[in-house]
């Protein structure tokens, strides 16, 4: 998620999104149709939102006060034949939050609209309070979902103003539209045209599982090697957007036994896909150059030399593998990130360039290819 989530009201704060560590579930499982828990009627106290999924919705409403209560529904269903979200997916969403300020009155909140920024917001179900995964779940791609946060108590408009947030009148709307989902262990589609070799490393992999990668003898590639082992159909990576993954490393040098173990893969964490921005120094440089200009649904082979790796310092000071390093990554979607926001008035220029080592990304747990 593009770290919207704090500036939303209170309530809505404990949308942290982090990593799951939740086990494995085969694509295959996914929950039936039949199991859908739709047909409920919506409470008639919802605000009334219009407009085609997809694009900003169009709220009315109510002639009444904001309830005292919690209310929610989906207003939308997707269709039939899409697939159906798992309380363990990682969901890409257009979120839209209004403020209803009296009977029949309310407005959009500026600035909380991934429809204004084109940037959709990417939600950790796992890490959803239950009000707002319990909605999601077994709905469709292509649904819409409304949410009724009541008014903020005072202690919570107090808490709501120290972390800078503007006073808030009256109960927030929260508009969900579903626009794709990621689930534990998925993978690109398409088999693989090669499986790399010719003095690079041999990738085989079978349905959603994770990669084994063979290293040959010799030398190791001086520089970066990009190999797509299936090619994607879809966008061309851009930098600076958020890329999800799913991913397998081993180091090209073997350890004491020979081997090359894992040093770090999503599949340890159960499959789990991964999110990072491109191309803006919060990954290795050797992700940045290999994975910016690739098509979303490719499976790469990358052999990132050293250089391009971790480096002699952070390999010394903080453990990460050393030399040249080896990564199969399935680039399963890209989306665009929010535009940066303006500095303020009388702020310095200068603490907009973070210079060329951005900060290992937020996301990441200990071991990601990050810098």
């Amino acid at each position: 998620m593009h770290r919207r989530a704090a500036a939303l009201a209170v309530p809505l704060t404990v949308i942290a999104l982090t990593v799951s560590s939740c086990g494995n579930i085969p694509e295959e499982w996914r929950t039936p149709a039949f199991m859908r828990m739709d047909g409920d009627q919506l409470d008639s106290r919802l605000p009334t939102v219009t407009g085609d999924v997809g694009e900003a919705p169009e709220v009315a409403f109510p002639d009444i006060e904001p309830p005292e209560e919690e209310l929610s529904g989906v207003v939308d269903e997707g269709p039939s034949e899409e697939e159906l979200v798992r309380a363990d997916d990682l969901v890409i969403a257009n979120v839209a939050q209004f403020q209803w300020t009296g009977p029949g009155e309310g407005e959009p909140v500026e600035g909380q609209s991934s429809y204004e920024t084109g940037a959709p917001d990417l939600i950790r179900m796992t890490d959803m309070p239950e009000q707002i995964s319990s909605v999601l779940v077994n709905q469709a791609v292509g649904s819409r979902a409304v949410y009724v946060f009541p008014p903020l108590t005072e202690e919570e408009q107090a808490q709501a103003e120290s972390m800078g947030q503007p006073p808030q009148v009256g109960a927030s709307v929260l508009v969900v539209d579903i626009l794709d989902r990621f689930g534990m262990g998925s993978v690109v589609p398409g088999e693989q045209t090669t499986d790399g070799g010719d003095g690079l490393p041999t990738v085989t992999q079978e349905g959603h599982s994770e990669p084994t990668i063979e290293i040959p003898e010799g030398d190791a590639p001086e520089e970066l090697e990009v190999v797509p082992l299936i090619e994607g159909t879809g966008d061309e990576v851009e930098e600076g957007q958020q890329v999800i993954v799913q991913y397998t490393g081993v180091r090209w040098e073997a350890d004491e036994n020979g081997d090359h173990p894992v040093f770090d893969s999503t599949w340890t964490r159960g499959g789990a896909p991964f999110d990072t921005t491109i191309g803006a120094g919060s990954v290795i440089k050797g992700w940045d150059e290999g994975i910016v200009g690739q098509k979303t649904g490719s499976r790469l082979l990358l052999v990132v030399p050293g250089d391009m790796a971790y480096g002699e310092t952070e390999e010394e000071a903080m453990g990460a593998p050393a030399g040249t390093l080896v990564f199969v990554v399935d680039v399963l979607g890209a989306f665009d990130n929010p535009p940066p926001a303006e500095p303020e008035e009388g702020a310095s220029e200068g603490a907009e360039d973070g210079g060329e080592e951005a900060p290992a990304d937020e996301e990441s747990p200990e071991g990601e290819a990050t810098e």
